[in-house]
C-alpha cells in the first residue's frame, strides 16, 4: 500500500478480533485507504522521521458501532486514521507539523493529544483543525 503503512495495520482492530467482526474493507474503501496512506500518512511519517502507530484505521459499520463511532465516521469510508507518536508531548509536536505542512480534511487532537485523528478526502479537503 505505502512505504510505511500497509493494509493489515490500517484494518487491525482488537475489538474486531475479540468480537469476531469481519473488518475487511470493500474494494472502493481500499482505494480510499490507499489514497489516505499515499497522500497523507506516508508523507507525514517521512517528515516526522520516526515510526507512527495507527490505533484505529478502517472500521466496518459493525465495528464502528461496536466502538461507539458516529455513523458517518470517515473511518467507515476509509478516509481516516487515528495515530500516535507515542506520547501526548510527541503527539502535540506531530499535530503542529501536520497543521503547518500538510493538506488534510480533518486534524483532531483527541483527549489532550492522547492520539490524533487525521483524515483525507481526495480533491475536497477542508483543512479543519479541532481539539476534542
Amino acid at each position: 500500500m505505502g512505504r510505511y503503512f500497509n493494509l493489515a495495520e490500517m484494518c487491525q482492530s482488537d475489538t474486531a478480533r475479540a468480537r469476531g467482526i469481519d473488518n475487511t474493507p470493500p474494494p472502493a474503501v481500499k482505494v480510499k485507504l490507499e489514497t489516505l496512506v499515499l497522500r497523507l500518512l506516508d508523507p507525514v511519517r517521512e517528515a516526522w522521521g520516526k515510526p507512527l502507530r495507527v490505533t484505529s484505521g478502517f472500521r466496518s459499520p459493525v465495528l464502528n458501532k461496536a466502538v461507539g463511532g458516529v455513523p458517518d465516521s470517515q473511518h467507515v469510508q476509509g478516509e481516516a486514521a487515528d495515530i500516535t507518536a507515542g506520547s501526548p508531548e510527541r503527539n502535540r509536536k506531530l499535530f503542529e507539523l501536520v497543521r503547518k505542512r500538510f493538506e488534510f480534511d480533518q486534524l483532531i487532537d483527541e483527549n489532550g493529544y492522547e492520539w490524533l485523528h487525521l483524515s483525507y478526502r481526495a480533491g475536497r479537503n477542508r483543512n479543519e483543525v479541532l481539539h476534542l
